[in-house]
């Protein structure tokens, strides 16, 4: 018999934010949410500061993921409320007029928010936390180190991801493409393997699991 289990920790809410919460944010969250799977301790969500609220996922934009295996039926446009970004983990805008936008209306999210470019920066610049295992212990452990990180940022910063919002097929696809690339880059950190952990070297793993092909984290 199994002994007494101890209580079960909330996930982290990490929270993606654009404007209109069609285009932009329901790519990244719906790509984070296929990389991370279900057990990952972070319950990834989006909403808009100028929501389009009830409605889907763009079909431009609907129809990139779809192409990537991520399928974005049931996905509903949200206003972002003050009550879901006071208690977010992490808050990831698209641009940094965003950023400073969450941080007026929650000012104690100034240490917590960031653009998802930068935050896949930081990520990238982290290398090995000691004793992160879980995705999550890994996402804390990489806020709590970005005002460190963030002296680490050289040359130009291009943190802003443009609005395809009614624009060419091709914006939207540069648009995911940007997305994509700052999403893996993030979940290599937050998935990757610890120091010492034995890895195939030749194995590739299909990335978020949206077509992305890349080698293997090895932490």
């Amino acid at each position: 018999m199994s002994g007494p289990v101890g209580p079960v920790e909330p996930p982290v809410p990490l929270l993606v934010v654009c404007t209109g919460n069609i285009c932009r944010s329901p790519a990244a969250e719906l790509l984070l949410r296929a990389g991370l799977g279900e057990d990952a301790g972070i319950a990834v969500a989006s909403a808009g500061l100028a929501a389009r609220a009830g409605e889907p996922v763009a079909a431009p934009m609907a129809r990139l993921l779809a192409e990537r295996g991520v399928q974005p039926a049931g996905f509903v446009a949200r206003q972002l409320q003050p009550p879901v970004l006071r208690s977010a983990g992490v808050v990831l805008t698209m641009t940094t007029a965003q950023r400073s936008a969450v941080v007026t209306r929650a000012p104690s999210a100034v240490r917590r928010a960031f653009t998802l470019h930068e935050f896949a920066e930081l990520a990238s610049l982290a290398g090995e936390l000691p004793g992160q295992v879980r995705p999550v212990d890994r996402l804390v452990a990489l806020i709590a180190a970005a005002p460190r990180l963030r002296a680490l940022r050289t040359g130009p910063r291009d943190d802003d991801v443009e609005d395809p919002y009614r624009r060419s097929d091709e914006v939207f696809g540069r648009v995911l493409a940007r997305i994509d690339a700052d999403v893996a880059a993030l979940l290599a950190f937050l998935t990757a393997a610890p120091a010492g952990t034995a890895q195939p070297s030749s194995e590739t793993s299909a990335g978020c699991g949206h077509g992305t092909t890349r080698v293997a984290p090895v932490g």
